[in-house]
């Protein structure tokens, strides 16, 4: 029972850090494109009601999750917080993208991180 328990918490450990580590680049890239104004990005979210001046922050706060990722691959309370955090950002996008009533293309980059995020919180609180 030890061995299986050991292979299975070590296949656990390589899924969460194969996943955090996506989602991570995902939310560095995220980021990286508000900082650099992409006209498609800044135009997205001034669509679903984002104002101008709140574009940095978002940028920090995805930042943020992505450096918390990677510390929680040696802390888990940190882990935790970033997957959490990151998943309510994600909820938050998806939303956004509801209310206006987006079609399916520009909805889906949001629904997959949020997916990826809640995937990467839920391996944080099961290791």
């Amino acid at each position: 029972m030890f061995v299986c328990r050991f292979w299975w918490g070590d296949q656990l450990n390589i899924a969460l850090i194969v996943i955090a580590t996506i989602l991570g680049l995902a939310a560095t890239a995220s980021a990286w494109a508000k900082i650099s104004q992409r006209s498609d990005i800044i135009e997205t979210l001034v669509r679903v009601g984002v104002p101008k001046r709140a574009v940095p922050l978002l940028a920090g706060l995805e930042l943020l999750g992505a450096i918390g990722l990677l510390i929680g691959i040696w802390s888990k309370p940190i882990g935790v917080a970033a997957a959490a955090g990151l998943t309510l950002y994600f909820a938050g996008a998806v939303i956004a993208h509801v209310r206006v009533k987006d079609p399916a293309k520009d909805i889906t980059p949001a629904v997959v991180l949020f997916i990826l995020a809640t995937v990467t919180f839920i391996l944080e609180l099961t290791r």
